[in-house]
């Protein structure tokens, strides 16, 4: 190994809302020795957000009746109140990210890109390899981001199309019609959004996930993004075709053509927009977890790596069991919960945390996650 190695304690990958919300979690605690690593800057995904994208959660000053801010990443903040807004653009949402990570003097570099992770030796068990020289580290939190890591390979030609997290504005698009494959939360944003601005938008889903219903907001579209999509229908220039699986994307002279799973044939003058979701940075380091379906780290009850130990996972991509963590307001009730072995590991008190726990920020009893709903 390189002479010079930086030591740590903790090195959390990544400085979004998942790393940085860790990160004060662990200050909270009194921990001093860790660092975040971002390649580019803290908020980089959700920077990276179409300009007219908005959080689907809303935002609002409620703190201080004990209802923590459904898109606060840790306790004593609001991004409505530091944004004003209560659907805040990724880009106003980076600010308040920046603003928490100065006003908790947390230690988040920059321009650092971890190239890899391997275990080694103890007390120090990982070698985390990065553009810059090594660190050593004897836990590691992946928190990495997924705007950088979209799903472009379910079908062949899928690279010929243009995926969602690739748009910067759809103000910007050519032409008076865009074919949308995927009818989840980017596709209908990116129809929305094509609508406001004078186009024509036709979504292909095969599963119309705009006519399901279930409680669980991770499964179905957000009442906001509902209420948007109906104010684009009426408007006629949204289109939505269900039952419809794509095989394939040809180019063509005309511009594109795209085949269904029936033997339907569909041509669109201008390159589709893909809508297939992310992949999630996790990936980058696979052979450090066990899989459920390709899809998904398989996780210890306290979302730990089931084949490498001292290895967490914070963010978007937990799952334990059949419950989905993925947004801020879920995944943020398991940071607490991956600080406490961390703390108790490095033989450091635990009580801090028992605040988490009274503001619901300490989901650590599952059998509590129902989705039974009366009405």
């Amino acid at each position: 190994m390189r002479k010079g190695a930086r030591l740590f304690d903790i090195v959390i990958v990544g400085a979004g809302a998942a790393g940085i919300g860790l990160g004060v979690t662990l200050r909270d605690l009194g921990i001093e020795n860790f660092v975040i690593l971002d390649r580019s800057a803290v908020g980089a995904s959700f920077l990276r957000w179409p300009r007219q994208t908005r959080f689907i959660t809303p935002s609002f000053n409620s703190n201080q009746f004990g209802i923590l801010d459904l898109n606060s990443i840790c306790l004593q903040t609001s991004p409505a109140y530091s944004v004003g807004v209560e659907h805040p653009t990724g880009e106003e949402y980076a600010g308040y990210l920046r603003g928490v990570a100065k006003h908790f003097g947390l230690p988040v570099e920059t321009g650092i890109d971890v190239l890899s992770v391997t275990t080694g030796t103890r007390p120090k068990g990982f070698r985390v390899k990065t553009n810059r020289g090594y660190v050593r580290a004897r836990f590691v939190v992946w928190a990495g981001g997924e705007m950088q890591y979209p799903r472009t390979h379910d079908f062949q030609g899928a690279e010929l199309c243009l995926h969602y997290s690739k748009v910067i504005s759809f103000d910007d698009l050519s032409g008076d019609e865009r074919c949308i494959i995927g009818g989840s939360e980017s596709g209908i944003d990116a129809a929305v959004a094509l609508a406001a601005a004078g186009r024509r938008a036709v979504v292909f889903d095969r599963e119309e996930p705009w006519n399901r219903r279930g409680p669980d907001p991770s499964e179905l579209l957000s009442p906001f993004t509902k209420a948007r999509l109906n104010s684009a229908m009426d408007s006629g220039r949204v289109t939505l075709r269900g039952g419809c699986t794509v095989t394939g994307v040809r180019r063509n002279a005309n511009g594109y053509r795209l085949a269904f799973e029936d033997g339907d044939v569909v041509h669109c003058a201008e390159k589709p927009i893909l809508a297939s979701g992310f992949a999630g940075s996790a990936s980058l380091v696979r052979s450090l977890f066990d899989w459920q379906d390709n899809d998904f780290p398989l996780l210890t009850e306290n979302d730990e790596s089931t084949v490498t130990r001292g290895l967490f996972l914070v963010g978007p991509q937990v799952r334990q069991g059949d419950i989905i963590f993925c947004f801020i307001y879920k995944f943020r009730q398991r940071f607490a919960v991956v600080a406490n072995q961390i703390a108790r590991r490095l033989r450091v008190s635990t009580e801090p945390l028992e605040e988490y726990r009274q503001h619901g920020m300490y989901l650590d009893d599952l059998s509590c996650c129902s989705d039974d709903c009366a009405c």
